[in-house]
């Protein structure tokens, strides 16, 4: 069996981040080749994140990247197993170049297709990335939802209590606008973007239960249904986005707000970690 000097063994773990002793036996099983021994860390650092993966992923962050002039914009769910890691340096970054990669690369359709790409500049595919990063850590990372706009789009993304990552497409307005958009929608969480877009059913049922309060209340038949469309806003306001109160001013609704910056809305997407 070859010699495994020290010297050796601390090169690979200053390259690898690895514990001594595991950078000793990777040496030895590969008689000393420092290249041989990486590539043996990574064979073997597969076999133990297969080997973890019923763990709970129940922490991460949202990566966001998104690019006003150029019209495109990417969020990405990465989850991991605990907050200290979620808020990591080399788990933050890892998130930062996946959404970077969907929004800049050739796409993809799920987040196994996109750890199979290479950032341009880099020598290694996102999945290397991840798992030379998780096998230091020694917790199971999972690449959760993916979706990319090819539009002019914003995003925000918050990191504090609930994690909480959003993206929109519009049309003229600024980079700045949409973003206090996005930040609406983190806060207030619209089921829809607007109020055509509500369950048919559950307006008729409210309609329905507005109208029987108001013949309770003993108001004239002629003017109960006004009322009730009157009242329906703020059933409204609760589900659809176009018709929030905005955050920031709550005298006009979001929609007013898009209008007065010059903006439509297409759409939006709205993830909280891990739902």
């Amino acid at each position: 069996m070859t010699e495994i000097k020290a010297a050796a063994v601390k090169s690979l773990r200053e390259k690898t981040g690895l514990p001594m002793m595991k950078c000793k036996e990777a040496l030895q099983a590969t008689d000393g080749d420092e290249q041989a021994a990486i590539d043996w860390l990574r064979k073997d650092n597969v076999k133990i994140q297969e080997s973890r993966i019923g763990r709970e992923t129940s922490f991460g962050r949202m990566g966001l990247f998104v690019d006003w002039d150029k019209n495109v914009g990417a969020l990405v769910e990465v989850l991991c197993e605990s907050a200290p890691v979620a808020a990591n340096a080399e788990f933050v970054e890892l998130a930062a170049d996946l959404s970077k990669q969907l929004a800049t690369g050739k796409g993809a359709a799920s987040g196994e297709e996109l750890l199979d790409q290479t950032p341009p500049g880099k020598s290694q595919t996102l999945r290397e990335q991840m798992l030379d990063i998780s096998n230091r850590i020694r917790e199971v990372f999972k690449i959760g939802r993916v979706a990319r706009i090819d539009g002019k789009t914003a995003g925000y993304v918050h990191h504090a209590g609930k994690t909480v990552g959003v993206l929109i497409e519009v049309t003229g307005g600024s980079p700045e606008a949409a973003k206090d958009i996005c930040m609406h929608i983190a806060a207030m969480r619209p089921q829809v973007l607007s109020k055509e877009e509500v369950n048919a059913e559950e307006v008729e049922r409210e309609r329905a239960i507005l109208s029987e309060a108001a013949r309770n209340e003993g108001k004239p038949e002629n003017i109960i249904g006004k009322m009730v469309e009157g009242r329906l806003r703020n059933f409204f306001a609760e589900r659809a986005l176009l018709e929030q109160p905005f955050v920031k001013d709550d005298k006009k609704t979001v929609g007013k707000y898009a209008e007065e910056n010059g903006m439509k809305i297409l759409r939006y997407i709205h993830w909280e970690l891990g739902k």
